[in-house]
C-alpha cells in the first residue's frame, strides 16, 4: 500500500486550508535579505492580517489547491483540489472540497456538525460547540479531522504559533489575480512557508506556499484564494439534509 508524506499545515499557522485565481508577476531581481533573521515588519503584517480577518463577520472563499505528495518509492506526484467555503461568525460554516479522488462537504449550523461524502452516499453528524473556533479544536483533538482553510480562523490567536517563527522577511511585490500583494517568507521548525498579502485596506491572504523541510524531497502545498466579502446565503445553507437512502455512520476516534 502506498504511503504518502503528509504536508503539515500552517496558520496554526488551511486552508490543509484550503482551497480559484491566477498568478502573474513581472520579472524582478532577487530581493535583498534582511541581515536580521526576523524582520519585525513581516511579523507585523501577519498580525495586521489576523486582526482584519477576525473583524470580518461573513465571507466566501474559492480556493485552488495544488498538493505534492511523496510516494514510498520516492516519486513525487502532484494532486489538484478545489474548495469553496462560506462562513458567518461566530457559528455558521459550510465547506465543499473536490478532487479527482474524493468529494467532501462540511456543514455547521451552530448546533450540529456534519461531514458528507457524496460519492459513497454516507454522512456522520455530531453535536457541535457554539463557535467555529471551538468546532475546529474539537474536530482536530477528538476526531483527527483537519478541514482545509479553517486555519484562517486561527490567525491572531494562540493557535497561530507566530512565536515559533525563526525567519521572517519581505520578498517584494507581486500581483495575484489582479491584486497587488506583498510577498513574505517565513521559517518554522520543519516548514518553510510563503504568503502573499493584499496591499491596502483589505489585507487578505491571497496565496500560500508551504514547503516541508523534514522530507528530503521538500514537497509543497500551494493554495490560491479568491475572496467575496459580501456573500449571499440563508441559514438553511449551513444545515445538512440527507438525501434518500443516504447511510449514516459514526465518526471514528483516533487511538490515544
Amino acid at each position: 500500500m502506498k504511503k504518502f508524506s503528509r504536508i503539515r499545515t500552517v496558520l496554526s499557522v488551511v486552508v490543509a486550508l484550503v482551497l480559484a485565481g491566477t498568478l502573474s508577476a513581472s520579472a524582478a531581481p532577487a530581493p535583498a535579505v534582511n541581515s536580521a533573521a526576523i524582520d519585525p515588519a513581516a511579523i507585523s503584517a501577519l498580525e495586521k492580517m489576523g486582526t482584519y480577518l477576525r473583524s470580518l463577520n461573513a465571507y466566501a472563499i474559492e480556493a485552488a489547491i495544488q498538493k505534492e505528495l511523496v510516494l514510498e518509492n520516492g516519486l513525487k506526484v502532484q494532486l489538484a483540489e478545489s474548495a469553496s467555503l462560506v462562513a458567518r461568525r461566530p457559528d455558521r460554516l459550510t465547506l465543499k472540497v473536490s478532487s479527482e479522488r474524493k468529494e467532501r462537504e462540511f456543514f455547521y449550523d451552530g448546533r450540529q456538525f456534519t461531514l458528507w461524502a457524496p460519492r459513497v452516499n454516507s454522512y456522520a453528524t455530531v453535536v457541535a460547540p457554539p463557535t467555529i473556533r471551538e468546532l475546529i479544536i474539537k474536530l482536530e483533538e477528538k476526531f483527527g479531522i483537519e478541514m482545509p482553510l479553517v486555519d484562517l480562523f486561527k490567525w491572531g490567536t494562540e493557535e497561530s504559533r507566530i512565536k515559533d517563527i525563526t525567519v521572517a522577511m519581505e520578498l517584494g511585490i507581486a500581483r495575484i489575480d489582479g491584486a497587488d500583494c506583498t510577498h513574505y517568507g517565513f521559517r518554522q521548525e520543519g516548514l518553510d512557508w510563503q504568503i502573499w498579502i493584499q496591499k491596502g485596506n483589505f489585507p487578505l491572504p491571497r496565496k500560500l506556499v508551504l514547503t516541508t523541510t523534514t522530507d528530503e524531497a521538500r514537497p509543497q502545498h500551494q493554495t490560491v484564494l479568491t475572496w467575496n466579502l459580501a456573500p449571499v446565503f440563508i441559514d438553511k445553507d449551513f444545515t445538512f439534509e440527507p438525501p434518500p437512502n443516504a447511510q449514516r455512520i459514526v465518526f471514528a476516534q483516533p487511538a490515544q
